[in-house]
């Protein structure tokens, strides 16, 4: 096993850099070696960056959203997720799956979740399990998955049709709406009529590079992989990627990467002056345009 206080080190760095996806951690796991679970739990610890409680610009639940439990079976355990549900005010309104990113639970998501809403979607909303209010411990890649599939049923559930079905994963939580929608894709039978991926990336292995070192096989290092780049030419719906340019946590060119891997009926929204989390409301006229030019549905008018 390779020196600890190194190791110690390396970890403390990422913390100090605050480093979003806190990928790096991965080559951590690898200088340890196969046999080190600590390391292996401390990537998942990194990568998913839970912050407990209750985000501090938390306002309080939007009117009009009720909030519910799915359940799933963990080993023989029922555990829940958490989840909010906010009805558009058209019956015929479109429905999206939210899927967030890393660190913050739904309180941390809601001033995104409200500019969908206000886009005129009705809004399913989760935190995966391990996050706010839902059951289970440390996340994994696997486990993420899952939770979405599961809430994915949910939404069938409240929009039967699926011509009025949409997944949206913002950062992290787009390598999570590329993986549900390729998996959506095997069916013969449409699931959904698009897929909108915001602030997101190719893999975390493609961004610990960009952080560190190109010659790095980081690919083969991580546990936990997220490889958007390898699924998203399965994906058979349209798809709108956007990203701010002034992303300095997720440069803009991941999209690029991704909307240039992607196969049918794709459009790349790059937000000038857009960071990490604001493309919504920033360029929030041109996303209203894009969605209309990809999906064929036109938002309602701000008011």
């Amino acid at each position: 096993m390779p020196n600890q206080p190194f190791v110690s080190s390396a970890l403390q760095w990422v913390r100090r850099r605050g480093i979003r996806l806190a990928v790096i951690a991965g080559l951590g796991v690898a200088l340890a070696g196969p046999g080190c679970s600590h390391l292996a739990q401390k990537e998942r610890e990194l990568t998913f960056r839970i912050a407990a409680g209750t985000a501090s610009w938390y306002g309080g639940l939007p009117e009009g959203v009720t909030e519910s439990v799915l359940q799933v079976d963990n080993k023989g355990k029922t555990e829940n997720i958490h989840t909010w549900w906010w009805p558009a005010d058209s019956p015929d309104a479109p429905a999206v799956l939210y899927l967030h990113g890393s660190r913050w639970n739904l309180t941390g998501q809601a001033f995104r979740i409200e500019q969908l809403h206000d886009f005129g979607f009705s809004v399913l909303a989760i935190d995966y399990r391990g996050f706010g209010q839902s059951d289970g411990g440390l996340p994994s890649e696997e486990t993420v998955y899952e939770d979405a599939r599961v809430a994915w049923k949910q939404m069938a559930s409240l929009q039967p049709d699926s011509a009025r079905r949409f997944i949206y994963g913002h950062s992290l939580g787009g390598a999570i709406a590329v993986d549900l929608a390729a998996e959506l894709s095997k069916s013969d039978q449409p699931q959904a009529r698009g897929l909108i991926v915001e602030s997101s990336f190719t893999s975390l292995a493609d961004i610990a590079r960009a952080l560190t070192s190109e010659w790095l096989p980081l690919q083969l290092l991580m546990s936990q992989k997220f490889d958007s780049i390898d699924k998203i030419d399965d994906v058979r719906m349209p798809m709108l990627f956007v990203h701010g340019t002034r992303d300095r946590f997720v440069p803009a060119r991941f999209s690029q990467e991704l909307f240039d891997a992607a196969s049918g009926e794709k459009r790349l929204l790059l937000v000038e002056g857009g960071t990490h989390n604001n493309s919504m409301r920033v360029g929030s006229e041109e996303y209203r345009q894009a969605l209309a030019e990809v999906f064929g549905w036109t938002p309602p008018a701000p008011s």
